[in-house]
């Protein structure tokens, strides 16, 4: 598994040094013993240099999951390439959909933070949305809505539509394991995904 942070090309800003740092913190020892003190002496800076920027670690996990998670998920997704004048297929939007997913399965800072700190994760899925999932919903609204001017999308609020298919896949980024066994592939659970997603945005997929 890779990270999609790093590009040597470009200097990043020392917020995003610091974050760098929080990650490996979190990936060697996992988020309980992860202190804004070591992220600090990760960072080559003094620990209130890290205070004035973060109160706490979990207002900086909130800014180092939308980095991660906002930056995958944008270059995954299909609003990269499809005819404007014809607007995106259905199957173009499912096919962002699978990689978004799969992507951040394989993700190294989400599989670690679910195999040590699920509940991190909970709170995202039980009360409250989080800025990537806003960042997500905010891409597909925008993708559907240009369908449905072409006439490639069915009709719909494009909002309600956007929070159907994060919904769904939901299930595909945090229990596709349980669902993946002998007689059944992750790519065929993969595929059924694909086929969810189209189908439910599709023009002839909608209510009768």
């Amino acid at each position: 598994m890779s990270s999609h942070r790093h590009n040597p090309v470009v200097e990043q800003s020392p917020r995003d040094t610091y974050l760098d740092a929080a990650r490996a913190c979190i990936l060697d020892v996992g988020w309980r013993r992860t202190t804004l003190t070591e992220v600090a002496r990760r960072a080559g800076v003094s620990r209130m240099t890290i205070y004035r920027t973060w109160s706490d670690m979990q207002e900086l996990l909130g800014d180092l999951m939308t980095r991660e998670w906002g930056d995958l998920v944008t270059t995954t997704q299909p609003t990269l390439g499809y005819d404007a004048a014809a607007g995106p297929a259905p199957s173009q939007i499912a096919d962002g959909v699978v990689r978004a997913v799969s992507v951040l399965r394989e993700n190294e800072l989400f599989v670690r933070i679910v195999e040590l700190d699920p509940e991190l994760i909970l709170p995202y899925l039980l009360a409250r949305r989080g800025r990537s999932q806003e960042l997500i919903l905010g891409l597909l609204a925008t993708v559907i809505e240009a369908g449905q001017a072409t006439g490639t999308i069915r009709s719909g609020n494009p909002h309600a539509l956007a929070r159907g298919v994060v919904l769904a896949a939901h299930g595909f980024v945090l229990s596709a394991h349980t669902m993946a066994d002998d007689a059944v592939s992750p790519d065929e659970l993969d595929a059924e995904l694909h086929l969810l997603v189209a189908s439910t945005l599709s023009p002839e997929g909608g209510p009768r």
